[in-house]
């Protein structure tokens, strides 16, 4: 639909963009990227024909852009700046109308039923029907932004160019709009191109994406791909750290605050306190967690850690609601706090402080082997929801990769069942040896400042100290259980 090949120009002689090259496909949304300065509306303006360039070729549908007239190209490209401005005070439906201008026909430009069907139709599109008699200068800036787009999609475009259309815009109409978009492109067919100033957006919405920098192209591919972390740092000078959006599949950048460099905090035993119904760690500060807690599960940060004791009958039907009730009624934050569950007494946990080269953890362990469960004989058992028995913090007072998080929990999970086979646990409806228990519940806490740990495999220094510390107090509270349970 679009092919650009060696496109170089600007203003005057300044040459802004040089040797600029990409195509853009039939219904395909395209995001141009890049810093302030880097040229990504003087490349839009090119596209647009607004402006000659030097060198180079622009061809649209196979032909060259210099061939096409005032309003044939009008048939096909549709524009939207970033600052509209009007020189009249015209009404919203006026204002949209005018993009019917190309499609009129004769000498006295007759305004036909099929041009009122459009502009009634992209005004309710994008949510000015509501306002089409008022003036423009009597809206917003995000409402004005909305008028002008209706009136881009009333040319009926093949192909849509847009500088930065989310641009005062509230956060709903920018996921409206942009829904909008992307059904364009992939119903209709519309070929989308448009300049993003949010690196997010652009990765959620575009197919694939331009990254520019000093008017040249950095790099022009799937989001993936251009939003690499490095290059990102490089191109925007800044730092940035780059991770998966939690419901689609696309990356997202999130920015590094330049006060990351405070002195290393640690946590310790005197965090940890024993209640008669629950154990709490309360941390001084913020920790980045992954656990599969009741409360705070998944990947997250938090600064209260809450295993509450249960009794053996409790009603799991609404867990999670229950807990939070739980947590407020004890004055701890349910946004702040992973919670879990037990139900073997908490004055049984076994909590210590291991310290290696560099880096330490708190290790907090509560155990029961009630209903201890063979992994590879689980199909014998049937399901239902009980309070966690085995359920095991590793707080850290050290920098984890995400590779170590997950590392950590590998380790730990190998260590547990380690203990249970030393102490003969045994699965009671298998008759085999158990490698845990039905609910068991595990929390990776790290303080992400101090030393960088990569990795957490069992042969690592930090593996070797997760290694050691779920093994002495995984077996100590195991004995403590059973003690109790004999007595």
């Amino acid at each position: 639909m679009l092919n650009i090949q060696g496109l170089t120009g600007g203003y005057g002689d300044e040459s802004i963009i040089q040797e600029v090259s990409f195509s853009v496909g039939k219904g395909e949304l395209f995001g141009i990227l890049g810093p302030n300065g880097s040229g990504k509306t003087t490349l839009l303006k090119m596209l647009s024909g607004i402006l000659s360039y030097k060198s180079g070729s622009i061809s649209v549908k196979g032909r060259p852009l210099p061939e096409f007239s005032v309003k044939e190209l009008a048939k096909v490209i549709a524009v939207l700046p970033q600052h509209s401005s009007q020189s009249f005070s015209y009404t919203v439906k006026e204002t949209v109308s005018l993009g019917r201008y190309a499609h009129q026909k004769g000498w006295f430009q007759t305004w036909s039923e099929e041009d009122e069907k459009t502009v009634q139709r992209v005004m309710e599109q994008t949510r000015v029907a509501e306002f089409k008699d008022h003036y423009i200068h009597e809206l917003s800036g995000g409402e004005r932004q909305r008028v002008f787009l209706a009136q881009a999609l009333a040319q009926e475009p093949e192909i849509l160019l847009l500088d930065e259309p989310t641009n005062h815009l509230d956060l709903s109409f920018q996921k409206e709009l942009l829904d909008l978009l992307r059904t364009w492109a992939k119903e209709c067919g519309m070929t989308v191109v448009s300049i993003f100033h949010d690196l997010n957006l652009a990765a959620l919405y575009c197919d694939r994406l331009l990254l520019m920098e000093n008017g040249k192209v950095v790099a022009a591919d799937v989001p993936n791909e251009v939003l690499r972390e490095d290059r990102i740092r490089t191109v925007y000078q800044t730092d940035i750290m780059k991770h998966a959006h939690p419901a689609v599949p696309a990356p997202q950048m999130a920015i590094l605050p330049g006060d990351l460099s405070a002195e290393p905090a640690a946590i310790g035993e005197n965090d940890v306190q024993v209640y008669e119904d629950h154990v709490l760690v309360k941390s001084p500060f913020p920790l980045r967690t992954m656990s599969s807690g009741v409360a705070g599960s998944g990947v997250g940060w938090h600064r209260l850690f809450v295993n509450r004791q249960v009794p053996n009958h409790y009603d799991c039907s609404d867990h999670r609601a229950e807990m939070k009730e739980y947590l407020r009624e004890n004055g701890y934050e349910p946004g702040e706090t992973v919670g879990m569950m037990t139900a073997v007494q908490v004055a049984d946990a076994s909590y210590r402080l291991y310290e290696s080269d560099g880096f330490s953890l708190l290790a907090v362990v509560t155990a029961g082997t009630g209903n201890a469960v063979d992994a590879s004989r689980s199909g014998l058992h049937s399901f239902e929801f009980s309070p966690g028995t085995i359920n095991t913090w590793i707080f850290i007072n050290g920098n984890l990769t995400e590779e170590a998080f997950i590392q950590s929990i590998m380790t730990a999970t190998e260590t547990k069942v380690k203990v249970l086979h030393d102490h003969y646990i045994e699965d009671k409806v298998s008759g085999t040896l158990a490698t845990g228990t039905s609910t068991d519940s595990i929390l990776i806490a790290a303080a992400q400042s101090g030393k960088k740990l990569e990795f957490a495999g069992t042969i690592t220094p930090l593996g070797k100290l997760i290694s050691k510390a779920v093994y002495d107090c995984t077996a100590e509270a195991l004995r403590k259980y059973r003690k109790r349970v004999s007595s």
